[in-house]
C-alpha cells in the first residue's frame, strides 16, 4: 500500500514537472522553482532505494526524486528502486527526506556533462520501461531530454558521436596476466575489435581447467550433447560484453536473453551486449563466456558446460566503469531472461570496498543487494569473484583504488577498510564467492578470501607463470588470450552450476547453490565433478 505523502500532488503535476525539470537541465532554462539550470556544474546519477520494495515503493521513490529536482532515468519497479539524475548537491539530502524513501546516494564521484540518452529496448522487461515512463519516453524524446537515439546513448562526457578509434596496443602473442576486472577509459566507440593474435588457437589442448573439475568426462560431454538447446540452463554474463561473433560463442549466446545496461536500463537491440573496443580489458566477458560455455568442437577452447544458453549482459559503457546503476540493471534483466546462474566477475565502482557507514555507499549496498536478492528469488545462484587484493576480507586492509573514477591527474588517497564495508556483489548474502586456485592446486596468493559460508575454490591460474598455467580463452575478434584471476575462478564456478543444473532441472536458486556446494549431485556415470575444492 502507498503511504500517503506530506504534500500530496496529483502524478500528472508530477509527470510535467519531470518532463520540464529534464528540458530545463538540458536546454539551460530555468528550473521549475526558478533557479538557473545553465549555472550547473554538471550531474550525478543517483539510486533512490524506498522502503517497500515493490512497485508502491518504486512509485514512492519516483515522486520524490521529482519532488527533490531530479530526472528520473530508469525505474527498477520489482525491486522498489529508481535510478535519477540531478545537478543540486543538495539533490540526496532532500529526497532521502521525502515519506516512504529508506536511502539515497550517488552512484559515482565525478559529475557528467550531460544526462545519458536511454535507448530504447525491443524488450524492456517488467522492470518498467526505458526512460521516464511508457507515456513520458515519446515525449521526453521530442524534447531532446530521454529516448531513443539509434540505440547508442549520448556520450557522458559532452564528447562528439562515437566512432571507431585505434585499438589499445596489441598483447604480445603468448603474453598472459592478471585480470584486475578494470577497463581503462579512451574515446568512445561501439565497433568490435579485430583479434590482433594474442594467443594462437589452443585446438582444445592444455584446458587444466577442465580437468581439474571433472568437465572433460564423457557423461558431462554426453549430457550437454542430449539436452535440447530450449531446456538447456541460461547463464547470465554480466561482464564487458560478449563477442556472439566468436566461432565459439556464436552457437552459445542468446540474442533475444542478451542487452546493454550500460546507461543503466537494457537495451536489447541487436548487438548492444557486444563488447566496446575502446578498453583495455573489452575482451574480458568474452573470456569468461568462454570458460562458461564455449563450443567443444575441436578448435579453440571448450568451456566448463559446451551446453550452456549465454545472456550476454554488457554492463561496461563510455564511462568505463562499473557502476551500481549499471549491475542493477543487469541482475534485474537475467532475473525476468530465466537466468539459472549469474556470473559476476567485477566490482561495483566507484568505491572497491563499500562501506554501510557511507549514506552513497549504504545506497549503493542497498540497491545492488536487492537486485541480487530479486535474481536469486527468481530461480538464480550467483556467482561472484573474490578480488584480486591478496587480502583476507575478515581483517581491516587498505582501500587505495578508491574512488576509481576520480579526474585524470589525480590520486585518490589509501582509506582503511573494516570486515564492514563490504566488495560487491561478493559478499552479498547467498552469493557463492570464487577464490583462486593455481595449476597445483594450491591457494592463489592474489586472491581475496573471507572465510565465510559460500566460498568456493576453483582454478584461477598464475599471472606470473607461462600461459600454459593460465586460463585460455575466447577474446574478441576470434582470438585467444591467457589471463589469470578469480574472474576465471568465478566463471569455473559458473560452468559448474551450469552444468549441476542441467542434470537436475528442478534445481534453482537456493537448492542449486546447496547442490554446488555439497558437490554430491551426481549423474548416472558418476559425480558430476571431480576436485573442485570448497573453503568451510
Amino acid at each position: 500500500m502507498e503511504r500517503p505523502r506530506g504534500h500530496a500532488v496529483p502524478r500528472a503535476v508530477h509527470r510535467a514537472g519531470l518532463l520540464a525539470a529534464v528540458s530545463a537541465l538540458l536546454l539551460g532554462a530555468a528550473l521549475p522553482d526558478g533557479r538557473p539550470a545553465a549555472a550547473s556544474p554538471g550531474y550525478l546519477s543517483y539510486l533512490l532505494v524506498a522502503d517497500d520494495d515493490g512497485p508502491s515503493g518504486t512509485a514512492e521513490a519516483s515522486a520524490a526524486a521529482a519532488d527533490a529536482g531530479g530526472v528520473l532515468a530508469h525505474r527498477y519497479t520489482e525491486i522498489g528502486v529508481i535510478l535519477a539524475y540531478a545537478s543540486d548537491p543538495d539533490f540526496a539530502r532532500r529526497a532521502a527526506a521525502e515519506p516512504g524513501i529508506a536511502k539515497v546516494g550517488a552512484t559515482r564521484t565525478v559529475r557528467t556533462r550531460s544526462i545519458p540518452v536511454i535507448a530504447a529496448s525491443a524488450d524492456a522487461g517488467r522492470s518498467g520501461t526505458s526512460g521516464a515512463s511508457a507515456g513520458e519516453a515519446g515525449e521526453a524524446g521530442a524534447t531532446g531530454a530521454v529516448g531513443p537515439v539509434g540505440g547508442i546513448p549520448r556520450p557522458l562526457d559532452g564528447a562528439g558521436t562515437p566512432g571507431r578509434v585505434p585499438m589499445p596496443v596489441p598483447v604480445p602473442a603468448g603474453l598472459g596476466g592478471i585480470s584486475d576486472e578494470r577497463a581503462t577509459r579512451v574515446p568512445p566507440a561501439h565497433v568490435l575489435p579485430a583479434d590482433d593474435g594474442g594467443y594462437p588457437d589452443p585446438h582444445e589442448r592444455g584446458a587444466w581447467f577442465r580437468t581439474a573439475v571433472g568437465a572433460d568426462r564423457t557423461s558431462v560431454e554426453a549430457l550437454a550433447a542430449g539436452t535440447p538447446a530450449a531446456s538447456r540452463p541460461v547463464v547470465a554474463v554480466l561482464d564487458s560484453g560478449v563477442d556472439d561473433t566468436h566461432p565459439d560463442l556464436a552457437a552459445e549466446v542468446d540474442p533475444a536473453r542478451s542487452a546493454s545496461c550500460e546507461t543503466g536500463a537494457p537495451d536489447n537491440s541487436f548487438g548492444a551486449w557486444r563488447p566496446l573496443s575502446n578498453y583495455d580489458d573489452s575482451g574480458h566477458g568474452t573470456h569468461v563466456a568462454g570458460i562458461v560455455a564455449a563450443a567443444r568442437d575441436g578448435d579453440g577452447v571448450a568451456g566448463i558446460d559446451p551446453g550452456a544458453r549465454i545472456a550476454a549482459v554488457r554492463l561496461l559503457g563510455t564511462a568505463g566503469q562499473y557502476y551500481a546503476e549499471n549491475i542493477v540493471c543487469g541482475f534485474v534483466w537475467a532475473a525476468e531472461h530465466g537466468a539459472r546462474v549469474v556470473n559476476s566477475s567485477y566490482f561495483a565502482d566507484p568505491w572497491k570496498y563499500n562501506c554501510p557507514g557511507q549514506p552513497d555507499q549504504a545506497a549503493i549496498i542497498a540497491a545492488v543487494g536487492r537486485a541480487v536478492a530479486y535474481a536469486q528469488r527468481s530461480g538464480a545462484v550467483v556467482v561472484a569473484s573474490a578480488g584480486n587484493d591478496g587480502v583476507d576480507l575478515r581483517a581491516p586492509h587498505e582501500d587505495d583504488r578508491s574512488p576509481n573514477d576520480h579526474p585524470a591527474g589525480t590520486i585518490p588517497p589509501v582509506r582503511q577498510v573494516g570486515p564492514e564495508c563490504i566488495r560487491l556483489p561478493g559478499q552479498l548474502p547467498g552469493v557463492l564467492k570464487a577464490t583462486a586456485l593455481d595449476r597445483d592446486g594450491r591457494a592463489a596468493s592474489y586472491s581475496n578470501d573471507d572465510g565465510g559460508p559460500g566460498t568456493v575454490a576453483a582454478p584461477g591460474g598464475d599471472p606470473d607463470a607461462p600461459p600454459s598455467q593460465q586460463i585460455v580463452s575466447s577474446w574478441p575478434g576470434g582470438g585467444y588470450r591467457a589471463l589469470s584471476g578469480t574472474s576465471m575462478s568465478a566463471a569455473v564456478v559458473s560452468g559448474v552450476s551450469a552444468v549441476i543444473a542441467e542434470q537436475h532441472p528442478g534445481l534453482t536458486g537456493s537448492r542449486l547453490r546447496a547442490a554446488v556446494l555439497a558437490d554430491t549431485v551426481t549423474d548416472p556415470a558418476g559425480p558430476a565433478f571431480g576436485p573442485l575444492v570448497h573453503i568451510p
